[in-house]
């Protein structure tokens, strides 16, 4: 004897008929799918908010990267910053299209000149504040953030056997 559905056994002692059974299992199957679709629904929602949450992670990684870049590159700045404020030479270079000034003392013009230092832009404001500190340093902040490097000459080496090399030509004329 087989057994039958708790439908069947409605149908069969009367109680309901056969329109009503009908009806029963369409809103049973509605009642399903609505249950699928809500569950997708939730889970598409849970998969783009962890996509957000994981961009956002890595926004705030990159801003704090950005942010201990800087660091490094103020400390290397201020720890091999030379002193010019006795300065009594005044040194041109550009900065970007605008050609500005800075008064440093005769030895550290030529440790310019010859590319030995180099000028870098430093300060929290940013218009005219500048640094002079060796090429050595200005190549590591260069690897870091080469946008603060603002004047940088190249290293100019005598060769021993150059006949010109008791004749300096002056890299920055002054009249």
């Amino acid at each position: 004897m087989a057994q039958m559905s708790l439908q069947e056994q409605l149908l069969q002692a009367g109680l309901t008929n056969e329109k009503k059974a009908k009806r029963a299992k369409k809103a049973s199957k509605k009642t399903r799918d609505m249950k699928r679709e809500v569950k997708a629904a939730t889970e598409e929602k849970r998969t783009s908010q962890l996509a957000k949450d994981k961009e956002l992670n890595e926004q705030i990684k990159q801003q704090a990267l950005a942010k201990a870049v800087q660091a490094q590159i103020k400390q290397l700045i201020e720890m091999n910053m030379l002193d010019v404020s006795r300065g009594n030479v005044t040194y041109n270079f550009t900065d970007g299209t605008a050609v500005k000034k800075l008064t440093v003392p005769g030895d550290i013009q030529r440790q310019l000149a010859n590319g030995l230092l180099s000028i870098v832009r430093f300060g929290e404001t940013g218009a005219d504040d500048y640094a002079v500190i060796p090429s050595v340093v200005a190549g590591k902040i260069a690897m870091r953030d080469d946008s603060v490097l603002v004047s940088q000459n190249e290293i100019q080496e005598v060769e021993e056997d150059d006949p010109y090399a008791d004749y300096v030509i002056p890299d920055d004329l002054m009249w």
